[in-house]
Order: structure tokens, then C-alpha cells, then sequence
């Protein structure tokens, strides 16, 4: 069934809620895991799910994106009619990136009009789940919906600047949609993840912009949930919600517990771009406990507790605990390493101790010599 569905992906919607992260690339291009990159779980999502077009909507900072993408072959996305395309921030009527999500749409209807499949998946990239949407477009279809959005029962507050909120009732009818409300205990976080007829959203877009309209969650969403059909699927896995550097680094040692990665990665491949590198190599003075290890890693030190990414070389002596190490960094000897995120190509020399909190992780910003 989802292959009467072309996918669309927002690169950049969330990029104000990492900015210590996507400063220089886009939210979707994040780095996680160890090897992945953030749209990897929106991406394979769809590809599991059977749909062979995705569009991905981008604004700046896109050049990493473009690099993790390449053909999309490693998706199976690499194909003449379909597959992956990137689609500028700029439409045919302005030369300026869009504001808002529904000028963004307004930017792509001439991608949406070349298509021929009957839905529309519109996912973000800040969620990171294992989602079957070949399920979710069966119950959208049987509700005869104008609108499926995806939620998630969230007992945590929310870091996001802007997050939906939703309370079907019974038959999964919303019957309000929130924007950033104030709420104790818990709630259903609208994931970020929504299904809609083509021509129901094209002529909803078209609409929104004979009436000036600018916002998809306030104008849309929000003013018209008595008129139109909404419904909310629920997802019950796994979810992790990525909208702050704090939660980023809790969501990324949760992948140190075996049930969790089982969960994320067990049922269906998470497809990521495959690089040749040579296997890690530990040293007789490495002791690694409880540590996500990617390839061409060097170590000659104690690690315990961390994801350390590709290429990652740690000197003898080192104590790294509790920390996410990024591409190619280099921790020199006796360094001390606790609740630390650096990211790519940092360099931290002999003998520095450098300290955090799960609360409040210590940044090392892409490049830095410390």
C-alpha cells in the first residue's frame, strides 16, 4: 500500500533546537549512533515501508546532507524515475527560503504535481523510531481521514521551542490540537509524522495562500480540527525524541541498553552510507566496557560507557566515560573524559580533564583544539 505514497522530508524545520549541532550542517545531517546521520531513521522508515520517492526539503547548510546522501543507493533510492530528490528552499515565485513549514510547501507543489501516487507522507527528522508506515497509511485509509498525524504518550517536558500536542478520543478522532501548551503529567506529542491525500494537500496549500496564511500548525491544524477529518495514530515502540542538546545526549546513551538497540534496529535495517573502513584496532593497554565502537578506531586507553564514531583515536592513559566522540577526533594521553560531546575533527591534547553533567553534557564544537 505505501506504494501509492511519496515521501517528503523536512531537513531543517528543528535546526533552533541543537544549534550547538547544526551550525554547520542541517538538522537532518546530525550525527548518531555512532554511524548514522538523523534522516537515516525518517529515510529507512519510508524505504522499509515500500515508498521509492522522497523528496527532501532543504534551506541551508545542506552541502554534509548532500555528501551522507549521495545517490541514494545505499537507500536503494538510486533510480531514474523517482527516488531521492533534493528539493531547493526557493520557489518559482520568490527567490527568498521559506518561514514556515507551509510556505515550504507552497515551495514544492510543482514536485507534488509531477506525482501521481494518491498520498503524502510528511515526516521531520528529529524523531528517532522504528515506524511501519505501511501501517499507519492502512489506518488512515480506513478512517477515510483528511489528515493522519502520529503521536507519541510523552510523560517528559518537552525542550522543543514548538511542539503540537493532540487528544483524540475513542475512535482516534483529534478532537484538539495544542501548540505549545502547558502541561503536567503526561501527553500526546504529535511526532511529527502525518499522512494526507496529494490533492486534499494541494488544495489545501493552495487555499492557505489565496488567504495569506503562514502557519501549517496555527491556521490549519488548529482553526479547522471541528471541519476536518483529523486523526491521530498512536505509536506505541520506541521513540526518542531529539529537541535539545540535553535530550540528544540522553537518547544517545539509552543505545548502550541491549533491549533498546534490539527495539530501534532489530525488525527491519536502519540504512545508513556504507564507507570501507579498516576494523577498529585496541591496543594491550584498551580496556572498553559497555561502548559503542565504530569502525577505524584507535584506542589505547580505557573507554567505558561511550559511542565513539569513525576514525576516533584515543591516547594511552586516557580515561573517556560517559561521552559521545564524533568523527576523526583525537584525544590525546592521559586526557580525562566525563559526560563529553565533541564534535567532528576535535582535538584535545595530553593531559586535559574535562567534565559534564547528564543534565548539561560539555560541548566541543566542530574543529576545536582544546
Amino acid at each position: 500500500m505505501a506504494n501509492s505514497a511519496v515521501g517528503v522530508i523536512f531537513s531543517n524545520i528543528h535546526d533552533e533546537n541543537i544549534p550547538e549541532l547544526s551550525r554547520h550542517r542541517t538538522m537532518a545531517s546530525i550525527p548518531y549512533g555512532g554511524r548514522y546521520r538523523l534522516i537515516d531513521f525518517a529515510l529507512s522508515n519510508m524505504v522499509n515501508s515500500g515508498i521509492d520517492t522522497v523528496g527532501i526539503v532543504t534551506k541551508y547548510n545542506y552541502q554534509s546532507l548532500i555528501d551522507h546522501l549521495g545517490s541514494g543507493k545505499d537507500w536503494d533510492l538510486a533510480r531514474k524515475d523517482g527516488g531521492i530528490i533534493l528539493l531547493p528552499p526557493y520557489s518559482d515565485e520568490t527567490d527568498a527560503p521559506y518561514t514556515s513549514r507551509l510556505e515550504a510547501l507552497k515551495g514544492i507543489t510543482g514536485f507534488l504535481n509531477h506525482r501521481n501516487e494518491e498520498y503524502v507522507i510528511i515526516s521531520d527528522c528529529d524523531a528517532i523510531a522504528h515506524i511501519d508506515l505501511s501501517k499507519v497509511l492502512r489506518y488512515h485509509e480506513e478512517k477515510k481521514a483528511d489528515i493522519t498525524m502520529m503521536y507519541h504518550e510523552e510523560a517528559e517536558k518537552v525542550d522543543s521551542s514548538y511542539f503540537i500536542t493532540i487528544d483524540p478520543d475513542q475512535t482516534g478522532r483529534v478532537k484538539t490540537v495544542k501548540i505549545n501548551p502547558a502541561y503536567k503529567g503526561k501527553a500526546n506529542l504529535y511526532i511529527n509524522v502525518m499522512i494526507m491525500p496529494r490533492e486534499f494537500l494541494l488544495n489545501t496549500i493552495a487555499d492557505a495562500t489565496m488567504r495569506g496564511l503562514t502557519s501549517f500548525g496555527k491556521d490549519i491544524l488548529t482553526k479547522h480540527v471541528d471541519t476536518l477529518k483529523i486523526y491521530g495514530y498512536k505509536f506505541e515502540g520506541y521513540y526518542a525524541g531529539v529537541n535539545s542538546l540535553q535530550k540528544y545526549y540522553k537518547h544517545s546513551m539509552e543505545l548502550l541498553n541491549k533491549d533498546t538497540r534490539d527495539e530501534l534496529f532489530g525488525a527491519r535495517d536502519i540504512y545508513t552510507k556504507v564507507r570501507d573502513s579498516a576494523p577498529s584496532k585496541y591496543s594491550q593497554n584498551a580496556i572498553v566496557k559497555n561502548s559503542l565502537i565504530s569502525d577505524g578506531c584507535l584506542i589505547d586507553g580505557t573507554v567505558e560507557n561511550c559511542i565513539l564514531f569513525r576514525g576516533v583515536k584515543v591516547g594511552k592513559g586516557s580515561v573517556i566515560k560517559n561521552s559521545i566522540v564524533m568523527q576523526d577526533s583525537v584525544i590525546g594521553e592521559n586526557v580525562e573524559l566525563d559526560c563529553v560531546i565533541t564534535d567532528k575533527n576535535v582535538v584535545i591534547r595530553d593531559r586535559r580533564h574535562l567534565s559534564g553533567c547528564e543534565e548539561l553534557p560539555y560541548f566541543i564544537a566542530k574543529g576545536r583544539m582544546i
